[in-house]
């Protein structure tokens, strides 16, 4: 059975919406994968406890433990190259990660940012989209580079901005399209990677 690990630092939604989906769509019995475990820099990231109840191996390794960026990268990617993975999803890790472990898990990491990338990458997207005047907000899953919310877009959902959004409002929305984009998207790279083999 190849590996999947999930980061995250919060709630872990879209990481729920990808272990339901990856259940529900038997990506165990079709491309003999699973969701092996959920990681986050935060012990009190609530997301860990739902992949626990969810039978799902959870770890903690807190960012503050460590001296600098690249050491605790560097720890970060030996816990994970312990599962061997062949795909390591970003779902809400507040981390920057270093040149180095973006290039040793290169080709294999991918993230989901809440906007149409390459507009409003960074923090305060949905704000800024309404700032900005922008018709269109939305999510982008996108492979990771060493440049922050760049990288070759995977996939991408759009919702309308709607007179009177807030960045609340318009971020639920966009946050509805993830849950159905990002097992999606993980689903079609699973898809080419076995027509690859």
């Amino acid at each position: 059975m190849k590996n999947i690990v999930i980061l995250i630092s919060g709630s872990g939604s879209n990481m729920a919406a990808i272990v339901q989906a990856s259940v529900q769509r038997r990506w165990a019995e079709r491309f003999g994968v699973r969701v092996a475990v959920v990681v986050s820099n935060r012990a009190d990231a609530a997301g860990l406890a739902w992949a626990q109840a969810e039978g799902v191996a959870v770890a903690v390794l807190d960012h503050k433990a460590y001296a600098s960026r690249e050491d605790f990268d560097a720890a970060l990617q030996a816990q994970l190259d312990v599962y061997d993975p062949v795909l390591v999803v970003l779902a809400g890790f507040m981390r920057i990660l270093s040149t180095g472990f973006v290039q040793h898990f290169a080709g294999r990491l991918i993230n989901i940012h809440p906007s149409l990338l390459p507009a409003f990458g960074g923090l305060h997207t949905h704000q800024r989209a309404i700032d900005m005047g922008c018709q269109f907000a939305g999510a982008t899953v996108h492979q990771v580079t060493a440049e922050l919310d760049h990288g070759p877009i995977l996939a991408q959902a759009v919702v309308p901005v709607l007179p009177g959004d807030t960045a609340d409002t318009l971020g639920a929305r966009v946050l509805t399209q993830e849950h159905l984009l990002y097992p999606r998207t993980i689903e079609d790279w699973l898809n080419r990677a076995a027509a690859a083999l």
